[in-house]
């Protein structure tokens, strides 16, 4: 058993990571909300005093937030979607015996390696191009006109790209929970003269639902803050705008730090507000 003094040690080595840690996350979050609560223009005039909630309210009532909260909640939803269903028929798919199984699993992975900017512009440049992109010569060989992706069909588009980036995340978290999976239960019902769907529905999905749970929680937390795959393909434009854009926006583009910091706060409540929803719908998984 621990006793009192190797307690104490631990804390007392574990002290420097938390102070470390808290100071990461508290640091920017306070200066967030001091910010927020003056009109400081960095190249017009600099601070300029306390305005109070005057930068929440001009944030809030700015023709672009809702829009691009609902865009924000469009991608997040799509990227989840495609990422968690194809997640799993690529989950079940490695998991049988190949030639060549090891490499087949590095290839699918690959993708979730690559930044975000340099994903964004591969698709951008290499297959969404309506002049020289691979789709838009698929598109003239079978005769049709080449789609401009980028404006015709936006959200699409950012959500095509994000979910490629995505999926090879999910597919290993799944193929994970897969190969935990007792073969014996299979083979059972499969004895049994169970088909193959509903050995899925009733065994292999429940078995998949803790991991599909942390799949979503994780990439929620990260897609809520997506920023560089819509600034390096749309700008913002075609109605791909997110809240993360828009408070760049407010803060670079426009030079009001505490206009993009009450954005900042805003942008931190909807994080919450969503992780506490998914926590209620799909959490109690991770209890069971």
């Amino acid at each position: 058993m621990a006793t009192q003094h190797s307690r104490s040690a631990a804390r007392l080595m574990m002290a420097p990571a938390v102070i470390l840690l808290l100071g990461w996350m508290l640091v920017p979050l306070t200066m967030t909300l001091f910010f927020s609560f003056k009109k400081y223009l960095p190249l017009r005039g600099g601070d300029l005093g306390w305005v109070g909630f005057d930068n929440y309210v001009r944030f809030v009532t700015s023709s672009a937030f809702w829009p691009s909260v609902v865009t924000t909640l469009i991608i997040v939803g799509g990227v989840l979607a495609i990422t968690v269903v194809l997640g799993v028929l690529l989950a079940i798919l490695l998991n049988q015996p190949m030639w060549g199984q090891g490499m087949v699993r590095i290839l699918v992975i690959a993708p979730f390696f690559v930044m975000p900017t340099v994903s964004a512009l591969v698709w951008k440049n290499m297959f969404m191009d309506p002049n020289y992109g691979l789709l838009a010569h698929l598109w003239k060989f079978f005769g049709a006109t080449p789609v401009e992706w980028l404006s015709q069909a936006s959200l699409p588009s950012i959500v095509m790209i994000v979910s490629w980036q995505w999926l090879p995340f999910a597919t290993l978290i799944l193929l994970t929970a897969i190969q935990s999976l007792d073969s014996e239960q299979l083979e059972a019902a499969e004895m049994d003269g169970a088909p193959a769907l509903k050995r899925f529905g009733y065994i292999t999905l429940p078995h998949l639902s803790r991991a599909i749970t942390v799949v979503i929680l994780i990439q929620t937390i990260f897609l809520l803050s997506i920023f560089a795959e819509i600034f390096v393909t749309t700008g913002g434009a075609f109605g791909t705008k997110t809240l993360s854009y828009l408070i760049f926006q407010r803060v670079l583009e426009s030079q009001n730090v505490g206009l993009g910091s009450a954005g900042g706060v805003y942008a931190i409540i909807l994080a919450n507000i969503v992780a506490i929803f998914l926590m209620r719908i799909v959490g109690k998984n991770l209890d069971a």
